[in-house]
């Protein structure tokens, strides 16, 4: 167990609210850990009104209030361990906030989808441990404060911070493990990582743009073969980063897409069609725009569907 247990879960949307409520519940009377929640405006009153609650098959008991809870990261101390649950777009805000306050050696688990995260969060707070995560779990935000889970209990897959080669994330997963939170430790994280971003991006993308299901886009031609070029995409770059990945990966992207019921639509899509202005685009194509770039390789599908899709969200 590490030595200092003060463990703050910013952002109580589907992820954040899943993983936050067992580690509230758990460690509630519990001196091994003090858990903060951070949450913001209605989200904030209602769960210091009534706690959050949580509507899940794995939890009799729908209702917990955590230790300490705030309505802003600006009102955080320190803080030992990090879980980061916010949305992408407001990623690098958080992390402006988190950085004067966060002390060398603090230690981040973001918990969000995309490839970039890591490097993201590594440019503005250069003094904190990083583990690479990547995020499984079937919940989404019923109302304020609070949180629907479905399926297979949440999993989370957690590395070690190549920057930092001497710290043991092990104590930290079973820190989390403690409160019956599925766990793996995985000393190199990112081939789970960009795995899933396979899926994700490329049917998130093609989804997106022409507003069908998994199904259609598996079932039509035209649109299977646009996510299999974004998919050859991410295979380039992810080869030119050294991301160890299994040679039929695009195979078996195809094969798990496959797995969905026909109509499963998917977040972007549905973001993009309600006309939301703050997307997942930039998680998806931007981050495979910016590596293509870094890295000198064409992304010109990428480029492409990005820009069709960005002609369809209210400027």
């Amino acid at each position: 167990m590490i030595e200092a247990t003060d463990i703050a879960v910013v952002g109580l949307g589907g992820v954040g609210g899943y993983f936050g409520f067992k580690l509230a519940q758990h460690y509630a009377n519990n001196p091994a850990a003090r858990v903060t929640f951070v949450a913001r405006g209605a989200t904030y009153a209602t769960v210091q009104a009534e706690g959050l609650t949580l509507l899940s098959a794995e939890h009799a008991q729908s209702k917990v209030r955590p230790a300490t809870l705030l309505d802003s990261v600006s009102a955080l101390g320190e803080a030992d361990l990090l879980l980061i649950c916010v949305k992408e777009y407001d990623l690098e805000a958080v992390c402006r906030e988190l950085q004067p306050r966060l002390a060398a050696g603090a230690v981040l688990l973001p918990l969000m989808n995309g490839v970039d995260i890591y490097d993201r969060i590594r440019r503005i707070i250069p003094q904190a441990i990083i583990l690479p995560a990547c995020v499984y779990v079937a919940s989404h935000i019923k109302e304020k404060a609070v949180v629907e889970h479905k399926g297979n209990p949440g999993k989370i897959i957690a590395g070690q911070d190549p920057q930092h080669p001497d710290f043991d994330p092990r104590p930290v997963v079973s820190l989390l493990a403690e409160a019956g939170i599925n766990i793996e430790y995985q000393p190199d994280a990112f081939p789970a990582i960009w795995t899933k971003f396979f899926f994700i991006a490329s049917f998130g993308l093609v989804s997106a743009r022409y507003n069908k299901p998994i199904g259609q886009v598996l079932e039509e031609p035209e649109l299977r073969e646009r996510a299999r070029r974004l998919m050859l995409e991410i295979a380039a770059i992810a080869r030119a980063k050294n991301i160890a990945l299994p040679a039929e990966i695009v195979d078996q992207t195809f094969q798990k897409a496959a797995t969905f019921p026909y109509h499963t639509p998917t977040s972007l899509q549905l973001d993009v069609q309600s006309g939301k202005p703050q997307t997942e685009l930039e998680l998806f194509a931007g981050a495979l725009l910016a590596y293509g770039a870094d890295l000198g390789l064409p992304v010109v599908e990428t480029h492409r569907i990005y820009t069709e899709i960005k002609a369809l969200i209210p400027a």
